[in-house]
């Protein structure tokens, strides 16, 4: 038997219910605020991802699935999807049509990373990219997109948490003092923290180890270190989210593992996913556009893990997608007019499923039990002849005959009552 590869997983009917669910509210919420859907594809060329990332990354040192095409050029599976976004709003120069540009993307990523609850070397995510305004109400506006899009789709047990990772500027001194005091402390971090001292210090705030975790409780913080300019975007940042009613918390260790966020970074975390405990993430990366070929334009972002937010939405919510009519059919006429009746209730919307097999009524009443459906509509022949069927309504074992010609009508209209 051949299986999915490690990994990798399949989303079965049941559980792609709830994905669907999520989808459709994320596209009807995003564009309420003035949101596009944008699709990009899944493969790019190594370089889209190195510039942009940072070639001392995780991501691009260990994660990335790249190979060679028949050309020998080297391509990737997207890690992720701001890169791409960012590389087709330059490519097809988008910013010549809005000074503002507003996208949102669904769809699959890859890193070959170690698989564990709600991580998957093919995972899913909703990314938003927001392009061409650098003001902090426009951040505010974003988490507050977020945060609503999560309430509606009632995930409510999560924290926003804020920092500000301040301008290359404040950055780069910062850094400096970052380095000197983790060399000092390198004996007692981890292997991957200290190689990332010298190559990407701020990843040893988001280290899961215990013991890098408490070393870095006392190293610097950045938000100490912060020019005039950056303490005073993020405390307009803060402003707009109370006055949107938009609850939050500074966490001064949060940091975004990828090289090309600025000032603004968040994530909304959670208890119930254990380690792993970030739902959605995201920031400013105002130099991104400049740094992959394109002209001076701010943006910021964010990412949501669909796997780790889908197993977040509450058990008892009833997702699934069971057939409003089942038709059972006795008699070889009689089928072939349950067939013409089911073309006639799904032409006008409503989800039917026929009895197919033809055996005894019993068993037919059986399987549309086993599917949930609403309501059966009985017909043998003897009911044919005279023009008739019958009508069981499920829930309530109640059933009645209809006149064939009205039955369509008949039910969606007990369709639009309930």
């Amino acid at each position: 038997m051949i299986k999915a590869i490690k990994g990798f997983h399949d989303i079965l009917p049941g559980e792609v219910e709830k994905w669907q669910f999520v989808e459709a509210k994320a596209r009807k919420i995003f564009e309420t605020f003035g949101l596009s859907e944008i699709k990009i594809p899944v493969v790019e060329r190594i370089e889209l991802f190195a510039r942009s990332i940072g070639e001392a990354t995780d991501i691009v040192e260990k994660e990335m699935y790249t190979f060679p095409d028949r050309k020998g050029e080297l391509i990737t599976l997207r890690p992720e999807a701001t890169a791409s976004v960012a590389r087709a709003y330059i490519e097809h120069r988008l910013y010549e049509n809005k000074p503002v540009a507003k996208f949102y993307c669904i769809g699959p990523m890859f890193r070959h990373e170690r698989p564990q609850k709600g991580r998957y070397r093919q995972f899913h995510q909703v990314n938003v990219e927001v392009l061409g305004t650098s003001d902090p109400a426009s951040d505010a506006e974003m988490m507050t997109m977020l945060s609503h899009f999560l309430t509606e789709i009632k995930v409510t047990e999560v924290e926003l948490q804020i920092n500000s990772l301040g301008c290359l500027g404040c950055r780069a001194p910062y850094r400096k003092e970052l380095i000197l005091f983790m060399v000092n402390k390198s004996a007692e971090l981890c292997v991957d923290c200290q190689r990332r001292v010298q190559t990407n210090p701020l990843r040893t705030f988001d280290c899961k180890n215990k013991i890098c975790q408490e070393v870095t409780t006392l190293a610097p913080k950045i938000l100490e270190h912060i020019c005039a300019n950056c303490n005073h975007n993020f405390e307009e940042v803060q402003r707009n989210l109370r006055e949107l009613g938009v609850s939050y918390k500074i966490n001064p260790r949060l940091v975004r593992g990828l090289d090309y966020y600025t000032k603004t970074t968040f994530e909304v975390v959670t208890d119930k996913l254990g380690g792993q405990n970030a739902v959605a993430a995201g920031g400013r990366y105002d130099g991104l556009i400049k740094d992959l070929g394109g002209p001076d334009i701010p943006g910021l972002g964010f990412a949501i893990g669909l796997e780790r937010l889908i197993s977040l939405i509450p058990a008892e919510r009833d997702l699934s997608r069971s057939p409003h009519i089942f038709i059972a059919s006795l008699g070889s006429d009689a089928k072939i007019e349950a067939m013409k009746l089911a073309n006639k209730f799904r032409f006008v919307g409503i989800r039917t499923e026929i009895g197919y097999d033809g055996k005894s009524l019993k068993s037919q009443m059986r399987w549309a039990n086993r599917l949930n459906a609403k309501y059966v509509v009985i017909i043998g022949d003897e009911e044919l002849a005279l023009g008739r069927v019958i009508l069981r309504d499920m829930a309530k074992k109640e059933q009645e005959e209809i006149e064939l010609t009205r039955i369509v009508e008949e039910v969606n209209l007990r369709k639009e009552i309930t």
